[in-house]
C-alpha cells in the first residue's frame, strides 16, 4: 500500500494490525513532500473547490450527494483529469 506521510498513517493504534499482517501488507511511504508523485492531493483540491467551496451543505447526506455528483461528473472526463492532475 502506498501512503503519504500523514500522521494518521503512522498511528500507534495500527501497529498490532500491521504486525499481525506483515506477510500480507507492505507499506510504502512517499517522501514527506512529494507533490509531483502524490496526485491524490490535486484531486482532493479539485473536489473541495467544486463541492464545498463557498457552499453550505446541511449534513452528511448532502455532502455525500455532492461528492458522488462530482465523481460522476469527472468519471468520463479523461482529458480534464489528465490536465488538472498534470498526468
Amino acid at each position: 500500500m502506498i501512503l503519504d506521510n500523514s500522521r494518521i498513517h503512522h498511528a500507534k493504534i495500527m501497529s498490532p494490525f500491521l504486525e499481525e499482517n506483515k506477510d500480507r501488507i507492505e507499506l510504502l511511504f512517499l517522501p514527506p513532500y512529494a507533490p509531483t508523485i502524490n496526485r491524490i492531493k490535486d484531486l482532493w483540491k479539485w473536489l473541495k473547490q467544486t463541492v464545498i467551496c463557498n457552499q453550505f451543505l446541511k449534513g452528511i447526506d448532502e455532502i455525500k450527494s455532492a461528492v458522488y455528483a462530482f465523481l460522476n461528473y469527472i468519471k468520463f472526463r479523461t482529458s480534464e483529469i489528465k490536465s488538472r492532475l498534470c498526468l
